[in-house]
């Protein structure tokens, strides 16, 4: 696993030492930030299930200003800090460790922006195919976590349906990948009925 793009292009990124972590490819990640494009510049970031922390990296490396990682694992925080430490230099990031299967609010991410803020891009890439990207994406609409303009972006296997409205969410795009598949979600200007 490389960063794919920015100043921290080519670095290596330390692999996870159990199979509990999957992180995405680096053909999907190259995908995803391409499409990304100028969205990244001074953005902030929420990566869940951020395993490796190779998303929310390859974000800061491309020109986002803060990240912020969960993952329930304390290994993950671990791999994620030894990750930011060889790729980056002063890497503006945060771990926090939070099961997302579980968690009932993540209104208490927004601490760590300036004025209580929200995110401008958030990614998720749970297990495949245990429903938790639809209940995350419930939370980060529910919490009010998305900024005007923001954009979620939900990474499950490419036969999972997911809703075309969550809340206020609204999925604007769909890509596959293989078996990967991911959803984009910007926030509707009213609420769904």
């Amino acid at each position: 696993m490389r960063i794919t793009g920015g100043n921290a292009r080519g670095r290596k990124l330390l692999p996870p030492q159990s199979n509990r972590i999957r992180p995405t490819c680096d053909r999907v990640r190259e995908a995803l930030f391409n499409i990304l494009g100028p969205r990244l510049q001074g953005a902030m970031v929420l990566d869940c299930f951020a395993g490796t922390g190779a998303i929310g990296i390859e974000a800061l490396s491309r020109g986002a200003m803060f990240a912020l990682f969960i993952d329930q694992s304390l290994e993950a925080g671990r791999l994620i800090e030894a990750n930011l430490r060889a790729t980056l230099t002063r890497p503006q990031a945060a771990f926090e460790q939070i099961n997302l299967a579980t968690a009932a609010s993540l209104r208490r991410t927004r601490t760590h922006l300036p004025s209580h803020g929200r995110f401008d891009l958030i990614f998720l890439d749970p297990p495949y195919r245990q429903d938790l990207a639809l209940r995350v994406l419930t939370l980060i609409d529910r919490d009010d976590l998305l900024a005007p303009g923001g954009l979620a972006v939900a990474e499950e296997h490419a036969q999972v349906a997911l809703p075309q409205c969550i809340g206020r969410l609204v999925s604007t795009d769909h890509r596959r990948y293989g078996e990967t598949g991911l959803w984009f979600f910007e926030q509707s200007n009213h609420d769904q009925p």
